[in-house]
């Protein structure tokens, strides 16, 4: 087994990771950090780990939590991993699985656009962005993994195969996600209250959401050139889940029977993505909970477009789930140890 700290295991993500990591066969969790909770009890702050965990929250340095730890998970906000990052480096065979956005753009002056600026831009170069169904031999050798954003994950996935084989315009790319609430975090605010998100739909950061120049990232080394896309993240009245439509034009004429064909031998052999038959297409409600990526795919042979739907549990698959599977794969384990889990449904 190894020893493993949650730096930030107060918020969703962090209260998601212990769920997954309590149990999981190899992963002894030896320190978990909450400055607001600090002296108190896990199961405390989160009644669901009643009597599964004695962890208590420790407001500790990056040093001292190092010091107990092989693998660390930082859950924290974006610009606060990276003040912290560094400090777990400098010790010798420690491994950093980010959560946050820190690391994961290799332009430090693409992340000031949209984030401010970088501080610990030396570490950029040997970040490894953290999608294993691209990046897994990449992953292995690694030693600070940026893990993949929520909406991201789902549409990468969703587009990687058309990409890759040059089946779709990269300027012709809109991405229309919706997301549920827990994807804007735990602390509060008005936009999340419930009076505000039940009975409602609505858009938000349109063409202005942080994802997307991430998402441009990644599309554009899968396409072998820059890119822009249409972008527009939408918000659910749920509490999991992300449902990504993607649209593109097909640079040559294809039925569904060859989109399927070709997502089916991409993803032929990944544990954690799902191919649908044509005419069937992803439920949010198919994934709750599991660290799948559900997908569809379309023709509409009367635009030229082709239409790809994708599902994830935005907290597990777009966050900690993923995590995991990035931790298994640095310290050689099965991939989906203590990721076998099936969705609650209904």
């Amino acid at each position: 087994m190894i020893k493993i700290g949650i730096y930030g295991a107060s918020g969703y993500t962090g209260q998601e990771l212990l769920r997954l990591l309590l149990r999981h066969p190899e992963a002894e969790i030896v320190a978990v950090t909450s400055r607001r909770y600090a002296g108190r009890p896990v199961s405390a702050v989160y009644p669901a780990f009643t009597d599964l965990t004695g962890l208590v929250f420790m407001d500790a340095s990056p040093a001292e939590v190092a010091d107990e730890c092989e693998q660390v998970f930082l859950a924290l906000p974006h610009a606060v991993s990276m003040s912290v990052a560094p400090a777990f480096l400098r010790k010798p065979g420690l491994k950093v699985i980010d959560l946050s956005a820190d690391f994961r753009l290799r332009d430090p002056e693409v992340y000031a656009a949209w984030y401010g600026r970088h501080t610990a831009a030396a570490y950029l170069p040997e970040a490894v962005y953290g999608l294993p169904e691209l990046y897994r031999e990449t992953i292995r050798p690694a030693r600070l993994i940026a893990n993949p954003g929520c909406y991201p994950t789902s549409v990468i996935l969703g587009l990687a195969p058309l990409l890759k084989a040059g089946w779709i315009d990269p300027a012709s790319i809109i991405a229309d996600s919706k997301s549920g609430v827990s994807g804007a975090g735990r602390e509060p605010l008005v936009s999340s209250l419930y009076c505000e998100v039940a009975e409602a739909f609505k858009a938000y950061k349109v063409a202005q959401h942080r994802h997307t120049p991430e998402m441009e990232q990644e599309l554009g080394i899968l396409a072998g050139r820059d890119l822009r896309i249409s972008f527009t993240p939408h918000l659910l009245p749920i509490t999991r889940g992300i449902l990504s439509t993607l649209y593109a034009t097909l640079t040559s004429p294809r039925t569904v029977k060859d989109v399927h064909e070709l997502y089916a031998n991409f993803y032929g052999r990944e544990r954690f993505v799902r191919v649908y038959r044509p005419g069937d297409y992803p439920n949010v409600s198919a994934v709750r909970g599991t660290n799948y990526c559900d997908l569809g795919v379309a023709v509409d042979e009367r635009t030229g477009r082709v239409l790809v739907i994708s599902a994830i549990d935005n907290l597990v698959k777009g966050a900690a789930g993923q995590a995991v599977q990035n931790m298994n794969i640095l310290w050689g384990w099965r991939e989906d140890l203590g990721l076998e889990m099936i969705s609650l449904y209904p």
